[in-house]
């Protein structure tokens, strides 16, 4: 049996990652995976607000940076 083609496909439902809450992720929901703007907007800022790092070594502290043509 074949869908017509104007119906949705099967819409997933999956945890929001910010509260936890349930979250249909497909191209109807415009904050998947968030389940809504208020979550979104959380996540946003808790990037913005560096509350989220990605892990990385400390560079050594004698490292030069930059252009090396740029060092005196």
């Amino acid at each position: 049996m074949t869908r017509p083609p104007s119906s949705a496909p099967f819409a997933r439902t999956v945890v929001c990652p910010c509260c936890g809450g349930d979250s249909v992720y497909s191209p109807a929901n415009a904050y998947r995976p968030f389940c809504s703007e208020r979550c979104k907007q959380v996540d946003l800022g808790a990037w913005a607000s560096e509350d989220f790092r990605m892990p990385a070594e400390a560079p050594p502290a004698e490292a030069q940076y930059g252009d090396p043509r740029l060092q005196h």
